[in-house]
């Protein structure tokens, strides 16, 4: 089925509305589900940018895609780790909304949306089959402490000059300190832009779907 966009609105002292697109195979049965975070430039009330980001790139050449994948906006003064408690929510409303396997949801993003995915990852490690953070970062002493469970592909550019490679290196280091599953693709000559050929490539959503929550 063709990208469609959505908005959520989470209620709480202030309403905060996540405008998204979303995206489903035609199929009957259960799928696995994507989210997807985006960077700080796509912040804002219009989710249409966002169709040229993230796994929306792969669907648009390929049209077959397997997943249920969804992309919320972060509101324009925000910030993903800010907004702990609408992804929550939001989450409980996906798995409302689209007949997804909750056995196979999967984490993505790239820049500040690699610092929100480490940051939720984290915080609700039980939620994610597997994750896939670009060109982020976030606390090693949670990652270590949290993400021991939970398969990591994290990717980095190797000259990237707004978020430092030595970002990844931490977080991934970190866990697989700890004994967890983590790996790190580093892309030689890229700079903050490693997100592009990240989500072009089907390995990346192969990777996803050879691991599954264990319950």
């Amino acid at each position: 089925m063709p990208i469609q966009n959505a908005i959520y609105k989470v209620k709480r002292e202030v309403e905060i509305t996540l405008p998204y697109t979303s995206y489903k195979p035609r199929s009957n049965e259960k799928c696995p589900l994507i989210i997807y975070l985006h960077g700080v430039g796509e912040r804002g009330t219009s989710p249409d940018v966002l169709r040229d980001f993230g796994p929306n790139t792969y669907i648009a050449q390929n049209e077959d895609f397997p997943f249920v994948v969804v992309s919320p906006q972060c509101p324009p003064d925000s910030f993903w780790t800010n907004e702990s408690f609408a992804l929550e929510t939001f989450l409980s409303h996906l798995l409302r909304t689209f007949n997804v396997d909750e056995n196979r949801v999967y984490l993505t993003g790239n820049s500040m949306g690699g610092y929100g995915v480490w940051n939720w990852a984290a915080a609700r490690p039980h939620h994610w089959a597997a994750i896939a953070p670009i060109c982020g970062g976030g606390i090693p002493w949670m990652a270590r402490r949290y993400l021991t469970q939970t398969p990591i592909w994290a990717f980095h550019g190797e000259v990237d000059e707004a978020v430092d490679i030595e970002e990844s290196r931490r977080m991934v280091d970190a866990v697989q300190q700890a004994g967890g599953n983590a790996k790190l693709t580093s892309y030689p000559g890229v700079g903050h832009d490693s997100w592009s050929q990240t989500y072009l490539d089907p390995s990346l959503y192969e990777w996803f779907l050879s691991y599954q929550r264990e319950v």
